[in-house]
């Protein structure tokens, strides 16, 4: 690993306690970092020296945006232009969306989507590897649409066109799915949401019910992530 990475991890989360993204992603970040929390107001200087930002999931939705978001895109926004390195999932994987594209770019899904999905990746790619349909953990109720040039679609499934995307001459993904989260502590976040949300109870049990397949692919996703650097990236 480079000795120059530093990651900030920016945690979207609004209960830590009930979903906890920088525990989940810190196991794999094999590099320093550091937390910050923009709904609690904090987000780092873009000149502090980080290379890589990630931005984690939420239990928020980007379609009704907190009133930490706009600050959270701005600092996005200017991350990108400096050519740091970002990777946004789920929430980040939208939020990304809205602060590069605009809020035409992301919308309510008809119908959420739970659970373990086969993800369609039409050609090998530097962020998801080979092509196929890799197996992801996900729990997403809005979704990205629409993105078009400078933007490349890297991965989707039939009801969820843009799975995962990239900023063509940028190290910048966002990935829909959560590919973080092992088995057991998606099953922990299943049982516990479907106690939370009865509305959509059905189908987190649904997804309870399901085999837990997972193609591991976090170890390519955060390499891909952690070995891009703005000197001599290409897509």
């Amino acid at each position: 690993m480079d000795k120059r990475v530093r990651v900030a991890i920016i945690d979207n989360s609004i209960n830590p306690a009930l979903y906890n993204p920088v525990g989940h992603w810190s196991r794999y970040v094999e590099a320093p970092w550091q937390a910050f929390r923009p709904k609690d107001g904090f987000l780092p200087d873009p000149k502090e020296g980080f290379t890589h930002i990630l931005l984690t999931g939420s239990e928020a939705s980007i379609i009704e945006p907190e009133d930490w978001v706009e600050a959270e895109a701005g600092f996005v926004r200017e991350a990108s232009a400096r050519g740091l390195a970002v990777l946004g999932s789920c929430y980040g994987h939208q939020l990304l969306a809205l602060a590069l594209a605009g809020p035409e770019h992301i919308r309510r899904r008809p119908y959420p989507e739970v659970g373990w999905i086969p993800i369609r990746v039409p050609r090998p790619c530097r962020l998801l590897g080979e092509a196929g349909s890799p197996y992801a953990f996900s729990v997403h109720f809005d979704e990205v649409v629409g993105l078009q040039d400078p933007f490349e679609v890297l991965a989707s499934t039939k009801t969820c066109p843009i799975q995962a995307f990239a900023l063509k001459g940028r190290p910048v993904w966002g990935v829909q799915p959560h590919p973080e989260i092992d088995g057991p502590a998606a099953r922990r976040l299943l049982r516990d949401y479907s106690g939370l949300f009865p509305e959509v109870r059905l189908l987190y049990e649904k997804a309870l019910g399901s085999e837990s397949k997972d193609s591991g692919l976090i170890y390519r996703i955060v390499r891909a992530f952690l070995e891009a650097l703005p000197e001599d990236f290409s897509q």
